[in-house]
């Protein structure tokens, strides 16, 4: 059964800042409940399927990054803190670039960067594989986020479930845009001008600790945060851990900011 979309928040009800969540491909918005439940009671909690997953009908043809973007656009309200998971991370990015009213702070959460030709190979072969055979890629999906963690079985086979249950076709266009589309915000991060925050575990195969270096080096205003033990799906394994490091950036980004250190980093 497809969810409907979450209605708007409207401020002159609920004063209480809003906070967008957008996952990753092949995933949906109910990736965001173990994080959703430790932040409601401080925010306007907003989680949005994106074109292709979820409740929204599959995605045809070459999709693009911007054509992603505009998809989640309607559904985020001005001024909202923008928290992005990989895919979900790239679309961030591309709002706070393109529609920087409704980003009031951005957080890049298990993010590519810039690439290099080693990292580039690795994922455009994992696309590949995927086109050839989907069930196995799912699979070796799993076992890449989850192996070695305690996250609970039940946990780990709503993900495979959710995952399994993509049309491939539409899945494959978003993984394309995951791909490549890092290569095509590059040269713009540096027109990014919102308090950020780029974070990550320590043991992402895929979006590494060095991605989030770089991306919290490009961004003028980032912090990297980079939590001990974790791997890629790091809301879902450690949401503590993520959901204090998310309200701390939150609470410090209404102060006045250091210029002399932007790109620090931090563990948590």
């Amino acid at each position: 059964m497809r969810r409907h979309q979450p209605p708007l928040p409207d401020p002159d009800q609920n004063p209480i800042q809003p906070l967008v969540l957008l996952h990753g491909v092949g995933l949906d918005r109910t990736m965001w409940e173990p994080v959703t439940a430790l932040l409601a009671d401080r925010f306007t909690v907003v989680a949005i399927d994106l074109p292709g997953h979820g409740a929204r009908p599959p995605v045809r043809g070459d999709v693009t990054l911007a054509e992603l973007a505009a998809g989640v656009a309607e559904h985020v309200p001005a001024g909202s803190h923008l928290v992005g998971f990989s895919l979900g991370a790239l679309v961030a990015q591309q709002l706070a670039l393109h529609r920087p009213e409704l980003t009031r702070t951005l957080t890049s959460v298990s993010s590519v960067c810039r690439r290099t030709p080693d990292e580039r190979a690795a994922v455009r072969a994992r696309l590949r594989a995927a086109e050839k055979d989907f069930e196995a890629s799912a699979a070796a999906s799993i076992e890449r986020w989850y192996a070695g963690t305690t996250v609970p079985d039940e946990v780990i086979d709503r993900t495979r479930a959710t995952l399994r249950a993509n049309d491939v076709d539409s899945f494959l266009g978003c993984y394309r845009v995951f791909a490549n589309a890092d290569a095509e915000l590059g040269p713009r991060l540096g027109d990014i001008t919102v308090p950020a925050l780029a974070v990550t575990g320590e043991n992402d195969p895929g979006s590494t600790p060095e991605m989030t270096h770089r991306l919290a080096a490009a961004l003028p205003s980032c912090r990297a945060v980079i939590v001990p033990g974790a791997r890629h799906m790091l809301p879902v394994e450690r949401p503590e851990a993520f959901a204090e490091t998310l309200t701390t950036f939150i609470a410090q980004s209404a102060q006045p900011i250091d210029e002399s250190a932007p790109g620090d980093t931090a563990h948590v």
